[in-house]
């Protein structure tokens, strides 16, 4: 009788360790998995991670500094589907909008801009509806 509830309770504590380590995010992976995601053609300089702590992040934000006359690509990867909620925002140096992964209601994977003034741009992770709350991207350039 013992045994059977010693081994009870050590496969409960096993399936509990394993829904929590599950659950637990690894954007370096998602980071590295969207490098070769970048479109033919475009260079990659950055990868990112998005990780919102299980949602006590609303928010994730880098900067980086655009070069005029060059265009960008900033890709999403995130678990199951292709973006999981997950939104990329890029505002420029007075914090405008100039490009969004959410168009219409749909949720896209890649967002391109052409830049048009050299400055710094803040690229803003979001999640809306999202589950995991977690992902990563990376940044990918061509002149």
């Amino acid at each position: 009788m013992k045994y059977v509830i010693s081994s009870i309770l050590l496969v409960s504590f096993v399936g509990l360790l394993s829904i929590q380590l599950s659950g637990q995010c690894n954007p370096d992976s998602f980071a590295t998995a969207c490098i070769p995601k970048l479109a033919t053609g475009f260079n990659f300089l950055k990868s990112y991670k998005v990780d919102g702590e299980g949602g006590a992040k609303e928010k994730v934000e880098y900067s980086y500094v655009f070069t005029k006359g060059t265009q960008y690509m900033i890709n999403l990867c995130a678990n199951g589907a292709a973006t999981d909620g997950i939104v990329v925002t890029l505002f420029d140096s007075g914090r405008n909008k100039v490009a969004t992964s959410k168009i219409n209601g749909q949720f896209i994977s890649a967002i391109a801009y052409p830049c048009n003034a050299t400055g710094i741009y803040y690229i803003q992770y979001t999640f809306d509806g999202s589950s995991g709350k977690c992902g990563g991207s990376a940044l990918g350039f061509k002149r």
